[in-house]
């Protein structure tokens, strides 16, 4: 299928470093830093079809070893910092003859604590990380007719295991519902806006190939949930952030697509 997104200009918040992934012995919670998995299989999926694609990381070493296309630009930026942000969406703009056509926030703190400071800073990040973008990058979507792709997740929808309780599920929530405030309104201006949730992502130097290694037995029962009998692939999430953001989803806005292997239980109206 031709999705037609050559030359088209896309951003991607939230490439992330993969950090340590601990268990709390005393609360059996479970804590991980980030993984490049999805961010970096969506950038390299858009530029598969040809897209030109500005990125960023919170450190010049990921940036360093990322992407080698000549369409695929990565930038520091702290996507907590609103004006970071915004100077970033600028710049991006501005190197494209001021076009943007499509921006894909995919960033979370991966927070799962339960002190105020833990709920503050997923906050600060997913949600306002994703509103600075949205918010900076608006008037060229209008311009274009864009669209605005945020990364959930299952843990939106279903009490699962980050749930001790903690901010993550919740504001992964929270973004499925910003996104479609986003869609009804902008929906006049022919901007359309949508949301991703993957279930479980393996990447073997992802935060499931770290548990795979530290919490076997915690792995194993997590991997027995999938009715697929597998977790899913980068990729496939990618498949679909792709999908969304071109002319053949012309028609769908305001959406959450679940990309999970049928292992949220329920019914998605």
């Amino acid at each position: 299928m031709h999705l037609n997104l050559e030359g088209k200009v896309v951003l991607v918040t939230g490439k992330k470093t993969p950090q340590e992934i601990r268990k709390n012995e005393a609360s059996n919670q479970i804590t991980s830093g980030g993984t490049k998995s999805i961010g970096k299989a969506i950038v390299q999926s858009f530029l598969a079809e040809g897209a030109t694609v500005h990125y960023c990381s919170r450190t010049q070493a990921d940036l360093a070893t990322a992407h080698s296309s000549e369409r695929a630009h990565g930038s520091v930026v702290d996507v907590s910092n609103p004006d970071q942000v915004a100077s970033w969406v600028q710049s991006s703009a501005a190197q494209s003859n001021g076009e943007v056509d499509v921006v894909v926030a995919n960033v979370s703190a991966l927070v799962m604590g339960d002190d105020p400071a833990d709920w503050h800073k997923a906050f600060g990040t997913d949600m306002m990380g994703t509103h600075s973008l949205v918010n900076a990058a608006l008037p060229y979507l209008q311009k274009s007719k864009g669209n605005v792709i945020t990364i959930s997740s299952v843990s939106g929808r279903i009490i699962d295991f980050t749930a001790n309780p903690s901010p993550y599920g919740a504001m992964k929530a929270a973004l499925i519902h910003y996104t479609s405030q986003l869609a009804h309104k902008y929906a006049p201006d022919g901007v359309r806006a949508n949301t991703v949730s993957p279930g479980n992502i393996y990447v073997e130097d992802g935060v499931w190939g770290g548990i795979e290694k530290s919490m076997p037995e915690f792995f194993k029962k997590q991997m027995s949930e999938n009715p697929l009998g597998r977790m899913g692939k980068a990729e496939e999430v990618a498949d679909m952030v792709v999908f969304l953001a071109s002319e053949r989803a012309a028609f769908v806005t305001g959406s959450n697509v679940v990309v999970d292997g049928g292992l949220a239980q329920g019914i998605q109206f």
